[in-house]
């Protein structure tokens, strides 16, 4: 059992700081952040031997976040909290332009009814991209896609998203 702690603690160690933004990313709150990050690693422990490394562990790690915020959105989605959702492309130049880029504070309620309406394989694919930062290669792999099936389903969640927020 020592080698399972040691090896945890390395990983803790190694993405700490990279699940805490990924999470902050996601909630705005560093207090909710932090708490959220805690419950993420905690499972990660508790499912480290099922861990098979066909993906890098930030990805799985990722994975175990975007499932931990889900579950606290659904706890809290009564209350007033605000997040900001981010829905632009990292590469496309910043304008004006509300067809080019979206940033729209929205209730947590309305967050989740739209992750949740959206087929599982977009919201993943968003979340890991647009809050996770991870690049289309390592979200191709982790899902078991091609690179351009990541992007395209990348954009048209994108696109969901903008749509249903619009709508609303």
């Amino acid at each position: 059992m020592k080698s399972l702690e040691a090896e945890f603690e390395r990983i803790y160690r190694e993405n700490y700081r990279r699940v805490y933004a990924f999470l902050y990313r996601l909630c705005r709150s560093p207090e909710t952040a932090e708490d959220l990050t805690q419950d993420t690693f905690y499972q990660a422990y508790i499912s480290l031997p099922r861990y098979n490394g066909q993906c890098e562990m930030f990805t799985w790690l990722a994975a175990i976040a975007k499932n931990m915020f889900l579950k606290h959105l659904r706890h809290t989605k009564n209350e007033s909290m605000t997040i900001d959702l981010y829905i632009s492309d990292p590469e496309a130049p910043l304008t004006d332009d509300p067809g080019y880029r979206l940033m729209k504070e929205v209730e947590v309620a309305d967050v989740l009814s739209v992750l949740e309406s959206m087929p599982k394989k977009y919201s993943e694919v968003f979340l890991l991209r647009a809050y996770g930062e991870l690049p289309y290669s390592e979200i191709a792999r982790k899902l078991g896609i091609s690179v351009s099936s990541a992007k395209v389903i990348y954009h048209r969640a994108k696109k969901y998203i903008k749509e249903a927020l619009i709508n609303e």
